[in-house]
């Protein structure tokens, strides 16, 4: 019996993992977080725009072991939705613009030497590093951007108030250091981004200034009619609260 080429193919296994602890301390592991949920939101509107991190980013089909697993990253120009593993084949061959790893004792060595030759190979626009614990780089934080397929360093800023500030032309965003923690921020409104716990704390915070300021602007003589408009709320709203 004679087998068609089909069945002499061998599926290829991509794993969705290598069974790795997410990050090396609690320190890594939440400035992955942060970064990954602070530009999520950011990017929420943006239907073309994928935003994650710690996952693996094959880029050479067939080869299982052409694979990167950045710390944070962002694709412009492909469907925002869940994934376990980026193909880049499957994904209109785009590469992630932005790359931000988080660098610690045992990844100083990849994430300076290995990883910008790999990244700037596959043209990753920036590519940016941050030490929680400034012990391993030096400065704490820095950029990276591709010119003429090879990396030049980003010049930092320092703000008036001391502030270290790295200007992400990619993201159209600033990456600060704020007494030593990285911070994610848009410059057109000077305005810090939140990861999502702090989202709702902020939004409830407003939620709850909003709701003590009704008494205030009643004895001011404003109508209910006249503080549902000023608060962007509803009548019923407003008449609930009184009856609080």
């Amino acid at each position: 019996m004679t087998l068609s080429p089909n069945q002499l193919k061998t599926e290829i296994f991509y794993p969705h993992s290598d069974r790795q602890p997410m990050a090396e301390s609690d320190a890594a592991r939440d400035y992955l977080v942060y970064g990954v949920e602070a530009l999520e939101i950011y990017f929420q509107d943006q239907k073309d725009v994928y935003v994650s991190g710690n996952v693996f980013v094959y880029y050479k089909k067939g080869v299982p072991s052409a694979v990167v697993a950045p710390d944070v990253f962002v694709v412009f120009g492909v469907e925002k939705r869940k994934r376990k593993s980026f193909k880049v084949w499957e994904e209109g061959n785009k590469v992630p613009s932005f790359i931000l790893e988080i660098t610690s004792e045992t990844t100083q060595e990849v994430d300076e030497e290995e990883k910008p030759l790999k990244y700037s190979r596959l043209g990753v626009q920036e590519y940016f590093q941050y030490d929680p614990t400034a012990d391993y780089l030096n400065p704490q934080l820095k950029g990276q951007r591709l010119v003429a397929g090879q990396y030049q360093p980003i010049l930092p800023q320092l703000l008036p108030d001391g502030v270290l500030s790295i200007h992400s032309e990619v993201l159209g965003l600033d990456l600060r250091l704020i007494a030593g923690e990285l911070r994610f921020y848009n410059p057109r409104t000077g305005k810090k981004l939140l990861n999502y716990k702090e989202t709702e704390q902020a939004r409830q915070q407003a939620e709850q200034a909003q709701l003590h300021a009704i008494p205030r602007l009643l004895k001011l003589g404003l109508s209910i009619e006249q503080i549902a408009t000023a608060l962007s709320l509803s009548v019923e709203e407003v008449q609930q609260n009184l009856r609080r």
